[in-house]
C-alpha cells in the first residue's frame, strides 16, 4: 500500500531505495518478525531497474553462482551471504508464484515475458507482509539522533530505529540513479572505494573508431581478455567503439590506458590459425574466403584493409604465415575510455565492505545502520550475478533486522 502521511510517524525499519536488493530486505524483515517497515524511494515506480534490464525481461540470477562472479576489494566479503541465499532460493521464490522463465547460454535465467511480472512478483511479497511504500518521495536529510533515524522527505519526516541504504548507485542515470546512498555513508563516517563505470561499452578516439562505426550494429563471437581476465562471447560494434557481451565483462578490469586483447578467431589459438593457415598454403585456397566463413564479410574486408594478406598463400613463407596467426588472434587496441554511466549497466566500487558486516550488513561504527546492493564496494559480472547479490544481500540484512 501506498503512504501518504506527512505526519511524523515512528518505523521499526525504513528502507531506502525500492530496487531489488531493497525490496528483497523489506519483505524478509516484516515477513519474519512482524516489524513496521517503510520504503522510501523518488522514482515513481518500484525496481525501475529490473524493468529495463536484460531487454525487458530481466536476467534475474545464474545457476552457478560463485565469489569469482564478483569484484570487491575484499573478495571474501560475498561469500557469507551468497552460501546463505543461493541462486537455487530465488529459484524456488519465483516459482511459488508460478514466473514462467526460461535458463539461456550460461546458465543465465530470464522471465519468459517481461520482467514486470518478476517486480509483481516482489511487490505481492511485500504487500503480504505489510511493507508500506512511500515512492516518488525525496530524500532531504538523514538525522541520527536520540537513538533514532530522522528522514526528511518531501512528503514529510520519518522515523526508524533502524534504516537499510538501498539506493543503488551511479548506472542508469536515466532512472533518476543518484549518489545518495554514497553521501549518507560519508556523513556517518565511512570509507568510500572510488566509483567507475562497470559492465560498459568502450569507446576509441584513434583510427578505429572510424573504422568500427563502419562496422556499427554488426556482431561476432570473440575472446576479449584484459590483464588476466578473459571473455568469449559476442562483440557488437558501435559508432563510438565496442560493446557486447565480451566487451561488458572485460570492461569491470580495464582500466585507463591500458590494453584490450581480442581473438576474433576464438575456436583458434595461436598454434591451430598456424596450422590452418600452413593447410591453405597446401590447398592453394583462398585467405579471404576462409575469412569469410568464420567472420562477417565486411569485418574481413576491413581487416585486410588494415592488415593486409596475401589471397593465396602459396608463395608466403612459413615465418610470414607466423605473422599472420598472430595477427588473427592477438588483436591489440586501446580503448580510449569508456562509455560513461549514461551506458553503465553496473558501478564498480562503493561503500568500503571493512566497514560492514559480511553477516548482517550493518555499519560497524554506526549502530543500526545498514547498507546492502550495488552501493557496496561488489560488483558482479553479466549473467544476472548482480541481481544475485541483490537477492542475498537483501535476505541477509532482512534477516538481521
Amino acid at each position: 500500500m501506498e503512504s501518504s502521511v506527512t505526519k511524523l510517524k515512528v518505523y521499526d525499519v525504513i528502507v531506502l531505495g525500492a530496487g531489488a536488493s531493497g525490496l528483497m530486505c523489506s519483505a524478509t524483515v516484516a515477513y519474519n518478525d512482524k516489524k513496521t517497515v517503510l520504503v522510501l524511494d523518488h522514482a515513481p515506480k518500484a525496481a525501475a531497474k529490473i524493468r529495463i534490464s536484460g531487454g525487458g525481461k530481466c536476467n534475474f540470477t545464474n545457476v552457478e553462482v560463485s565469489p569469482t562472479n564478483f569484484i570487491c576489494q575484499n573478495p571474501h566479503f560475498v561469500k557469507s551471504a551468497l552460501s546463505r541465499y543461493p541462486s537455487s532460493a530465488f529459484v524456488e521464490l519465483v516459482e511459488r508464484h508460478s514466473l514462467a522463465y526460461e535458463v539461456r547460454e550460461g546458465g543465465k535465467y530470464f522471465c519468459a515475458e517481461r520482467a514486470s511480472d518478476l517486480i509483481q512478483i516482489l511487490r505481492t511479497e511485500c504487500d503480504w507482509a505489510g511493507v508500506e511504500f512511500s515512492l516518488k518521495t525525496t530524500i532531504q536529510s538523514v538525522q541520527y539522533r536520540g537513538g533514532k533515524y530522522s528522514v526528511k522527505t518531501s512528503q514529510g519526516e520519518y522515523e526508524a530505529l533502524k534504516l537499510v541504504v538501498a539506493t543503488g548507485a551511479l548506472s542508469f542515470p536515466k532512472l533518476k540513479a543518484t549518489g545518495i546512498g554514497y553521501d549518507i555513508a560519508k556523513q556517518f563516517g565511512l570509507n568510500l572505494i572510488e566509483t567507475t563505470p562497470g559492465l560498459v561499452p568502450l569507446n576509441f578516439s584513434d583510427k578505429w573508431q572510424a573504422r568500427f562505426s563502419e562496422l556499427s550494429g554488426l556482431s561476432m563471437k570473440v575472446c576479449a581478455q584484459v590483464a588476466d581476465h578473459d571473455f568469449t562471447e559476442a562483440m557488437l560494434f558501435t559508432h563510438k567503439g565496442l560493446s557486447g557481451p565480451a566487451i561488458l565483462q572485460v570492461s569491470n578490469y580495464w582500466k585507463q590506458g591500458e590494453r584490450l586483447t581480442l581473438n576474433p578467431l576464438p575456436d583458434f589459438s595461436e598454434q591451430q590459425a598456424l596450422e590452418a593457415l600452413l593447410a591453405l598454403k597446401l590447398s592453394g585456397k583462398s585467405l579471404p574466403k576462409w575469412l569469410n566463413e568464420r567472420w562477417p564479410k565486411r569485418f574481413t574486408q576491413i581487416w585486410l584493409e588494415v592488415y593486409p594478406m596475401e589471397a593465396v598463400l602459396s608463395n608466403v613463407s612459413n615465418e610470414r604465415l607466423q605473422h599472420y596467426a598472430k595477427q588473427l588472434t592477438h588483436w591489440v587496441l586501446f580503448p580510449a575510455n569508456t562509455a560513461g554511466y549514461d551506458k553503465a549497466e553496473v558501478t564498480l566500487g562503493g561503500v568500503d565492505t571493512d566497514e560492514v558486516s559480511s553477516k548482517t550488513f550493518e555499519s560497524k561504527q554506526q549502530p543500526n545502520l545498514f547498507f546492502i546492493g550495488e552501493v557496496l564496494d561488489v560488483t558482479g559480472q553479466l549473467g544476472g550475478f548482480n541481481f544475485q547479490w541483490a537477492w542475498a544481500s537483501g535476505m541477509a540484512c532482512g534477516l538481521a533486522l
